[in-house]
């Protein structure tokens, strides 16, 4: 059998899944690449790997797709590492900087913005130090290891996956791992074993991991995260996808 090309995000938060890959036998069955979530979804929709741990907003540019794990990156209640950060109160933000590593995260932001908060900031996708900016109404998205120890240096911070929960009632899913094809039934049974492993060894990869002053990992990855695809993170993936077909 050819070897299944998967794309993964290279951020902490996917270090458990890695560690599963890495560490069992179907690292040999794969060709594994680790890339920031837009270029995930960019790889998967270009066709150049068959399964990708993408942000779920961009199954919308894809004409097939299906979830092939019983596992995802996603949260119920706060996350820890996907904020809007502020120096003025959510309702009082006239421009909000988008983060150019995101898609799911920017398209939360709106979903946001327009359903929950009612707001309608100036939005601005490519700015030059897009999370430097000092102007008081001026806020910007920002995801991933980039936000480890930054809560305590603005005056106003939303952690956008609890404030999906205060929203909706239900846990949110940043990413999922996607197939743009039919993938074996074989493979996707080994597949799920080998995150599974990654999961139960988390206290493994910790004595690998760097340690932070300004960051709790380990909660991070045993609470924060919330690793299983249940049908209710489900629900939320759908009705998130509905919002975002709405903005």
């Amino acid at each position: 059998m050819n070897k299944i090309k998967i794309s993964a995000v290279s951020y902490t938060n996917t270090k458990p899944f890695l560690y599963g890959l890495q560490h069992t036998d179907i690292i040999n069955k794969i060709d594994l690449s680790l890339d920031i979530p837009a270029d995930c979804a960019r790889k998967l929709i270009d066709n150049e790997v068959d399964i990708g741990l993408i942000p779920v907003a961009a199954t919308l540019n894809m004409t097939e797709w299906q979830i092939v794990s019983d596992y995802c990156i996603g949260a119920t209640g706060a996350v820890n590492s996907v904020f809007i950060f502020s120096n003025c109160p959510i309702q009082d933000v006239t421009t909000l900087q988008l983060d150019p590593e995101s898609r799911s995260s920017n398209n939360l932001a709106l979903v946001l913005l327009k359903n929950h908060w009612q707001i309608k900031p100036q939005l601005v996708t490519h700015a030059a130090d897009y999370s430097a900016s000092t102007d008081k109404n001026t806020a910007f998205v920002q995801i991933g290891d980039r936000t480890f120890g930054k809560k305590g240096s603005y005056a106003f911070v939303y952690d956008l996956a609890e404030e999906w929960q205060k929203f909706t009632g239900l846990p949110f899913v940043f990413a999922a791992w996607i197939a743009n094809k039919s993938i074996p039934a074989e493979f996707i049974t080994e597949f799920n074993a080998s995150l599974k492993y990654g999961l139960d060894h988390r206290k493994e990869l910790f004595t690998q991991l760097p340690t932070r002053n300004d960051f709790d990992v380990q909660d991070y990855l045993m609470h924060k995260i919330d690793f299983a695809l249940t049908n209710e993170k489900k629900q939320a993936l759908f009705l998130f996808l509905d919002y975002i077909k709405a903005l």
